[in-house]
């Protein structure tokens, strides 16, 4: 639990399905000559998925949720896991049209990913703010930390940026999911 690698912002998650997506859609066929595009599909399908539970369950147990939040909980890892399926099948769609898609297709395309993508996480995020209400004043620590991507130590995940540290007392800014 203490590894810093797998200490990952959900935004951070739901943007390595769209860098990982976007790289599957763009791997020659020959790469994977022995499985079909179904078979590698439903692999990368599965490897997100179980992802995705990994990092619902380390959530679940470094915020400590309770019975009592349980009901909150649920909507929200159910968000997580229906963002990543909806987002798998949307990469998935686009990389077997890609290959005959003219430039403005393909623009148009990627357009609709991002779309998805902010409503996908305008879910996320009111699913969150329903458990966040929840939370004890300790849980909103872990949480707050959690969500700005800091750890211990001072180290920061998913940013290559160093920045110096904020005046004692004062609350660091959030720091961005990177693209």
């Amino acid at each position: 639990m203490k590894n810093s690698v797998r200490k990952v912002l959900v935004p951070a998650l739901l943007t390595f399905v769209f860098a990982s997506a976007s790289a599957w859609a763009q791997t020659p066929a020959s790469s994977a000559a022995t499985k079909s595009p179904d078979a590698r599909a439903a692999t990368h399908a599965q490897k997100h998925q179980d992802l995705v539970e990994q990092r619902i369950d380390e959530l679940h147990a470094e915020l400590k949720i309770t019975d009592q939040q349980s009901q909150q909980w649920d909507a929200y890892s159910q968000t997580m896991r229906d963002n990543a399926k909806s987002a798998d099948q949307a990469f998935h769609d686009r990389a077997k049209q890609l290959p005959s898609m003219n430039a403005d297709d393909s623009m148009k395309s990627y357009a609709a990913l991002t779309q998805m993508h902010a409503e996908n996480m305008q879910k996320l995020s009111t699913a969150f703010s329903a458990l966040y209400a929840t939370l004890s004043d300790d849980q909103k620590k872990t949480a707050d930390v959690l969500f700005r991507n800091e750890h211990p130590h001072g180290k920061q995940s998913g940013s290559h940026h160093k920045h110096k540290p904020a005046a004692a007392g004062a609350a660091s800014a959030p720091s961005p999911a990177s693209n």
